[in-house]
This record gives C-alpha cells, structure tokens and sequence, in this order.
C-alpha cells in the first residue's frame, strides 16, 4: 500500500468510530466484515455478539455486521482490516497462512480427526498460543469459528477415488498449503475469490471446489455442481479478528467485553452451524445433486506427506502438529 493510500486508510479508520449521534445512541460503532450471506452462522454469531456488546456497554458501542462481501472479498478486507478500515472481520484461515504462521498448521488437511477435536484444540491453551500469532501482524483474534469439513465437489463426475481427481482444475482459497494440496492430490489448484467461482464453473474455467455444505447450498454451487463427495479434507476453524488500530482506541473495560461477548457468541455460532449444515445437505440432496459418502480416505491421507514436510519446517510447528495430534 502506497503513501497516500495508506494516509487514505488511516483517516478513514477513524471515521469508522462513529461519533455519538450518528448511530443513534452509540458512541462507537464498529464495522464488521463477513464474505457469507445475511442468516449465515458466522453472520448471524456477529450480531449476536455485538447484541451482548451493546448489552455490557449501556449502549455506547454497537457492532454493524456487513455480510455478503459488501465490504469487499476476504484478502482484501484483510487489508483493511489490518488498517483500521474495518473494525472487526470474520475470515476464514486459508488466506491468513502466508502472514501469520501459526495458522498454517490448523489448515493442514486431516490435521484434525473430527470437528469435536477441533473444538477441543482451539478452545484450549493451543487456539490461545495461535490467537497470539495475529498481534504482531495488526490484529487482535478474538475467538475461532467452525468453518465445518471441506469437501469437494465439481461438474464432471463422481469423485471416488484419489485418482479422480487426475488433472481437475479445482478452485482453492489463496493459500500455498491449499494449491500444495491440490498439487498433491494430482489436481490443477486454482485460487480465485469466492465470488467467481459459480460463474467460473458454469463457464467451465474451472471443474469444481472444495467447501463446507452450507457453503456449497448457499453459494449455489450446487446447481452447477452436481457432485459432492464427503472426504472433509479440511477441517479448519475461521476466525473474528479486531483491528489492532481500532483494539488500542479502546478503554480496558470495553476491549474486556468485546472479548468475552466474542467468546460468547462462539457456542451461538456452533448451534446455528449444527442446525444449517443439516438443512444445507438436505436441501442439495433433493435437488438432486449426488453425493458420494464411502471413500477411502488413506490414500488422501498418505498424499498429504509432502505438503506436511513442506510447510511445517520450523521447530516451533513442529511441537504445534503434535500437541494438535496429541490432544484427545
């Protein structure tokens, strides 16, 4: 970011603390970013956190959930994030992983064994040691989401086996450890905003994706990819990140509430997920679409040696992949 982009920025983060009046009773409202649809889990987490902020504060500071990437795709509201443009943002881990390198463990593929293991690791000391990882990059983490089992899916056929996938243009997030993946599994990763990727396959620029079912029903991928095969690849947690810029204006007592209000607003996010990932898979089954549920996963698993060797090369990883593994 150039200098007077970068000045732009700064004066439009302090434009973001609304002055008393301008949302009504708030003194502070905070902008939050989210790439899913209004009614979406992580949407709806939001507002209910900020319905506890305003609650604890008496009013003075609000939280505005913009959702449907109005305020841009993540890799970008990350930016503005990282510079105050934005308060708050709901972001998934992937386009985090070349920035803040705790991040790339939690979205190896098939480091976690199940969404409970998931939950178990990043509620406890190991999601704290993480969350520290985003301070010195300019953003605070303020609690871990459920970004639910990735899967793929695509236009051409059933994927049944690993050898499926042979050749398939896939569209991934913007991460290395995602194309590394692609790239091991026998697949041409393509990484392109989320926005593009309905037209993408429609138009045959790429043969498919990989995501959650909540994703894959609202996105309306489904009615252009008609084949789902359950591998949940990736298990990866997203997280609400708060402006480091935007964190210091506050006093300690409001930076206490927005943190808990966050941690509290994760088992609402959980319980909406539960309830939307049934009605997601249902709803694309009796559309019709087919979804391959026995596959084996060991040659995946087995696949995933050199992304593994590739990217957990420092020490400190290391320990991380097995207090992960280790973890009941």
């Amino acid at each position: 970011m150039n200098g007077p982009t970068r000045l732009t920025a700064l004066l439009l983060a302090s434009a973001s603390f609304a002055v008393a009046g301008v949302a009504g009773a708030c003194e502070i409202t905070l902008k939050s970013s989210d790439t899913h649809p209004d009614g979406y889990p992580t949407v709806e987490a939001v507002k209910y956190m900020g319905e506890l902020v305003k609650e604890r504060t008496g009013g003075r500071i609000c939280v505005e959930v913009f959702h449907s990437a109005q305020l841009g795709e993540e890799k970008d509201t990350i930016e503005q994030t990282k510079f105050g443009v934005i308060d708050l943002n709901r972001v998934s881990m992937g386009p985090f992983n070349n920035l803040v390198e705790e991040t790339k463990v939690v979205s190896l593929p098939f480091i976690f064994r199940s969404p409970e293991h998931m939950h178990t690791v990043m509620d406890g000391e190991i999601g704290a040691d993480i969350a520290k990882g985003f301070e010195q990059h300019g953003f605070v983490a303020l609690t871990f989401y459920d970004g639910g089992a990735r899967s793929f899916y695509n236009r051409e056929k059933p994927i049944d086996s690993i050898d499926d996938l042979s050749g398939m243009k896939i569209r991934v997030m913007q991460s290395d450890i995602f194309v590394d993946m692609m790239t091991a599994l026998g697949a041409a990763a393509t990484p392109m905003p989320y926005g593009e990727v309905y037209s993408a396959i429609q138009t045959g620029v790429i043969d498919g994706a990989e995501n959650n079912w909540p994703s894959y029903e609202s996105s309306g991928h489904f009615e252009v990819a008609g084949y789902y095969t359950l591998n949940e690849h990736l298990i990866v947690p997203e997280v609400l990140v708060m402006s480091k810029l935007s964190w210091d204006k506050l006093s300690p007592e409001d930076q206490a509430a927005i943190r808990q209000a966050a941690k509290d607003s994760t088992p609402k996010m959980r319980e909406l997920w539960a309830a939307r990932e049934k009605a997601s898979e249902e709803k694309v089954r009796a559309a019709g679409a087919q979804v391959v549920t026995e596959i084996d996963k060991a040659p995946f698993i087995a696949a995933m040696a050199p992304v593994y060797e590739k990217h957990v090369t420092s020490p400190a990883l290391k320990d991380l992949v097995a207090r992960i593994q280790a973890t009941e």
